[in-house]
């Protein structure tokens, strides 16, 4: 992990490092920044505090590298159709907001630009992802798949936000069907916005 400083001793078990990874999102998703602390996370992954110390210096590293390891990064998919490469980002979406991550990423967006470390890492992470969605639908433009005077932030954010909404305002006692259709979701949705720019 980057913010992690050298350890004296036996090898870091990886097995530990996930879970500590995984109990600082917790942590952060219940309780946000103001709540974040050294002591509750170790509490969660079942460690001692020092080992928390010997692999980062201060909650900032710690927090910066659970959201690298921890939280779903939206990637550019090439399947060779614009459909394809659609409903590949919008299951990226739905994977991140219907999995155990998903509280974390909703604080992150509203409280990233006030945690220091962490803001420029959660800008360059957002920048990443904005232009690899935008590369999907450019590829789509290039190939002849949407006219090219198609608006391609309206078009993501009508696809992203679709997507990120449909995780969140899904009732609990159907997300579970939701998880199975994901991939059916992503189609049906795509199929829908694509068809009034397609024409």
């Amino acid at each position: 992990m980057s913010g992690a400083m050298p350890a004296p001793g036996r090898p870091r078990d990886p097995e530990v490092d996930r879970r500590i990874a995984r109990a600082a999102l917790d942590v952060f998703g219940e309780a946000g920044w103001a709540g974040f602390a050294m002591e509750a996370v170790a509490r969660r992954a079942g460690v001692g505090k020092a080992s928390l110390y010997l692999r980062w210096s201060g909650k900032e590293a710690l927090l910066t590298d659970a959201l690298t390891v921890g939280l779903l990064q939206v990637s550019d998919v090439d399947t060779g159709t614009l459909h394809g490469d659609l409903v590949e980002l919008a299951t990226q979406m739905l994977d991140l907001y219907l999995g155990p991550a998903s509280r974390a990423a909703m604080r992150l967006h509203l409280e990233a630009a006030s945690i220091p470390g962490v803001a420029e890492h959660y800008e360059a992470m957002r920048t990443s992802q904005v232009r690899a969605a935008r590369a999907i639908v450019r590829r789509g433009i290039d190939r002849g798949e949407l006219p090219a005077t198609t608006p391609v932030t309206l078009l993501l954010d009508t696809l992203v936000g679709g997507a990120m909404m449909h995780a969140l305002t899904t009732p609990a006692g159907r997300r579970d069907a939701l998880v199975n259709d994901k991939a059916g979701y992503a189609r049906r949705l795509v199929g829908f916005l694509l068809q009034p720019v397609s024409a």
